[in-house]
């Protein structure tokens, strides 16, 4: 059986999905303070079987214990945490003690329950701006600009001395680049509480009529449109990626980074016209000043991944904005109503009929000439 922490978002909910198809038994622990239980319904929808859900925070050795006492654990992939970049400045506190301190209790329960086959969900923040790119593993680790990278950082070093002092542990830090897309049955999604974050679910939302505008923080970076560029990746090419390392981890010890990306770098206005392409809406845009602690440019080096876990990414970008479109489509208000004609939509493929979104202006500034409709912000690494 694996343990999935935050196993109900929107990461943690293809991995169990892909982990029940693979034939393990899943159990969740979420706490529900950033998602939807209806994800995990669909899944077991979707997998033709449920995985078992515990309500409760990965803070809580007490349950912790109780949980590896009560099920047969073999592994954790380890999801759970705060992941808001500008929520994380306001409250560090809370981020370190969530992430950090989530962590280091996780890690205490394993030991004590004699499991040490650990997955860890970290994140490209923490190689900061990047002196070179494409960023390998061999990049050393930067300042991250917020504590929600920060956070990552510190997580990382614990693991790596927990590996050092016990050569019984197997730790994979897995650094996500830009995880977009959607499963493509459109049973499940990102649907992040509150105004997104990131580009493309910002972009989804002003498409629906749920935003107005998208904003794009800055045009004028060393980029060759100004834009930032970052490295967008499926989240089905990054669940299988988990899957494939997980796997490797049953023969090797201590601690092994890898990189989950496609190594190709798209700016913001690039990815706003090939959305325009695959939902034929225009989005509605503003250009704005830089925001703090964003950086020009981010892309991976994935070959560490493809030598070592025989795993690279294989869907293309039209794949994953068709995906996450298809998403939107069917479910404008997340999991919030039931899908559209769910008993269609596996068969709709890509092929969704396309309408003008109302009360959306039908000709816009566009930075290929072509009319837009939609708005979103700058996706961090």
């Amino acid at each position: 059986m694996i343990l999935v922490t935050g196993g109900v978002g929107y990461i943690g909910s293809h991995a169990v999905l892909q982990l029940l198809q693979a034939g393990h038994d899943v159990l969740v622990l979420d706490n529900l303070c950033n998602s939807s239980p209806v994800a995990l319904q669909r899944v077991a929808r979707l997998a033709g079987r449920a995985p078992r859900f515990v309500r409760g925070d990965v803070r809580n050795r007490n349950l912790l214990d109780k949980l590896f006492k009560s099920y047969p654990i073999q592994a954790v992939m380890h999801f759970a945490g705060l992941k808001a970049v500008g929520e994380s400045v306001r409250e560090p506190l809370r981020y370190f003690e969530t992430n950090v301190g989530g962590s280091i209790a996780l890690c205490q329960a394993m030991a004590k329950a004699e499991v040490f086959r650990l997955i860890f969900s970290s994140s490209a923040t923490v190689y900061g701006e990047p002196d070179r790119l494409p960023i390998s593993e061999q990049c050393p680790t930067g300042t991250p600009t917020n504590p929600y990278g920060q956070s990552k950082l510190m997580t990382e070093n614990v693991l790596k001395g927990l590996a050092q002092s016990d050569p019984r542990w197997s730790i994979g830090l897995l650094r996500y680049f830009n995880p977009i897309g959607a499963h493509e049955s459109a049973l499940i999604g990102e649907d992040p509480h509150g105004v997104p974050n990131n580009l493309l679910p910002y972009m989804l939302q002003v498409a629906v009529g749920r935003l107005e505008r998208l904003n794009i923080y800055g045009n004028d970076y060393p980029t060759p449109d100004g834009t930032g560029v970052r490295d967008y990746i499926h989240v089905l090419d990054l669940v299988d990626g988990h899957l494939k390392a997980l796997q490797a981890l049953t023969e090797r010890k201590g601690t092994h980074i890898w990189n989950l990306g496609t190594g190709r770098g798209y700016s913001v206005l690039e990815m706003l016209e090939a959305f325009e392409q695959v939902s034929e809406i225009a989005l509605p845009y503003a250009i704005l000043p830089r925001r703090a602690g964003d950086i020009a440019q981010c892309w991976a080096d994935p070959g560490k991944a493809a030598q070592e876990l025989g795993w690279q990414a294989t869907r293309d970008l039209r794949c994953m904005l068709t995906d996450a479109w298809r998403w939107q489509r069917c479910n404008p208000q997340g999991y919030g109503v039931a899908p559209i004609k769910p008993a269609l939509v596996a068969a709709m493929g890509a092929q969704l009929p396309v309408k003008t979104v109302p009360g959306m202006p039908s000709v816009g500034g566009s930075p290929s000439g072509r009319s837009f409709s939609s708005a979103a912000t700058h996706s961090r690494p």
